[in-house]
């Protein structure tokens, strides 16, 4: 016995220097959950997070059998169970046994494949403090029940988790807040100086034109006022995107306020009612400003349709213009259009982008996320 606790000792040491030292929200949960594995008797691992709507997120796994893994963990990913529920409920307090596996059951129901003798998980909250962030499962073949100092080791580990998790979440906000804090310097920076002289020259222009009497001279002048006034427009949509005003009212009070700015007529269509995380609100912002700016520069039209979709697991934005179109070429880049921008933003919040577009017809933009 003191064998093993100073094993657990080790253990506990090993994870507590990794979480200290990881970054990574998703290498961290990896990490944890392999070093758990690999000290202990415990065989199979995978972490839930819950949000405050009571929706489960599987988030990291660790050595699952064929039956729970088959087809991107589907029996993890959808439906409900025992400790979901409890958790929901606000009745899973600690490391708890689990008399059954519901999602196992499903499995072997379905026949996805074989259990390995996996038929029963523990399950313990991940927490820091009062906060909750979701549930560490863990499991071993032909066992139905954990002692008490094998429950003790998963609390001490989800305590662990529950902290670096804590602090992960806490530094990213002080990046996000930090970088917020820079887009507006900048933005601040650009409208006093650059957007000024812009202005200035455009003004110059304007009366050089009336100034002189030779046309040669004044097309010159007119030349430099159509190109100063075209920079100040794109000085503008770049103050806009690095501080964008009317967000904060919601996401479409948002676009279309930067239609506006541009000179595009938006029509709108929503179904659902649209109560989004920020980041997937700021995420579709961002989308759909760079949609918007290539209608501007590369369809030739000033008329969009926008159709937002709002369900209970995830969120539909369609941009629609009857502009130019253009042939897209997936095995290559386009900078020039944004299309790389928009699908890594999409990406980075687990969602998908696609595009249809035939020159001379127009272009359709499709963007689904989850939340």
């Amino acid at each position: 016995m003191i064998l093993d606790e100073h094993s657990n000792v080790a253990l506990l040491k090993e994870i507590a220097e990794l979480l200290n030292e990881e970054t990574d929200m998703e290498r961290m949960l990896d990490g944890a959950i392999n070093k758990l594995l690999n000290g202990s008797i415990f065989e199979t691992a995978w972490i839930f997070f819950i949000d405050e709507n009571g929706k489960h997120r599987l988030v990291a796994q660790a050595n699952l059998p064929p039956a729970l893994a088959e087809k991107d963990c589907r029996h993890l990913q959808k439906g409900g169970c025992w400790c979901v529920k409890r958790y929901r409920d606000g009745d899973l307090k600690k490391a708890s046994n689990i008399i059954a596996c519901q999602r196992i059951e499903n499995a072997l129901s379905a026949k996805a494949g074989n259990s390995e003798g996996i038929t029963h998980h523990a399950t313990v909250p991940l927490q820091s403090g009062e906060e909750k962030f979701g549930l560490l499962n863990i499991a071993a073949p032909d066992t139905v029940r954990f002692s008490k100092d094998e429950l003790a080791l998963l609390e001490s580990v989800a305590f662990q988790i529950g902290s670096a998790i804590k602090r992960i979440g806490l530094t990213k906000q002080e990046q996000e807040l930090a970088l917020v804090k820079e887009r507006n310097r900048l933005a601040r920076d650009l409208h006093d100086s650059v957007n000024q002289l812009l202005f200035s020259v455009t003004l110059t222009a304007r009366g050089g034109v009336e100034m002189s009497q030779d046309p040669a001279i004044q097309e010159t002048f007119r030349d430099i006022q159509h190109l100063t006034q075209e920079a100040l427009n794109e000085m503008r949509a770049l103050i806009w995107q690095l501080r964008p005003k009317g967000l904060e009212s919601g996401l479409l009070e948002a676009i279309k306020g930067y239609a506006e700015m541009l000179g595009i007529s938006l029509e709108l269509k929503v179904t659902g009612v649209i109560q989004l995380p920020s980041r997937i609100e700021e995420t579709l912002f961002r989308i759909a400003q760079e949609a918007l700016n290539n209608v501007r520069k590369h369809a030739g039209v000033n008329d969009v349709q926008l159709y937002l979709s709002v369900t209970s697991s995830d969120v539909l934005l369609v941009l629609k213009d009857e502009g130019q179109g253009f042939a897209l070429d997936e095995g290559v880049y386009l900078p020039s259009i944004g299309i790389q921008s928009m699908r890594d933003r999409a990406k980075a919040e687990g969602g998908s982008i696609e595009w249809s577009s035939k020159i001379g017809i127009g272009t359709e933009i499709l963007v689904r996320m989850p939340y």
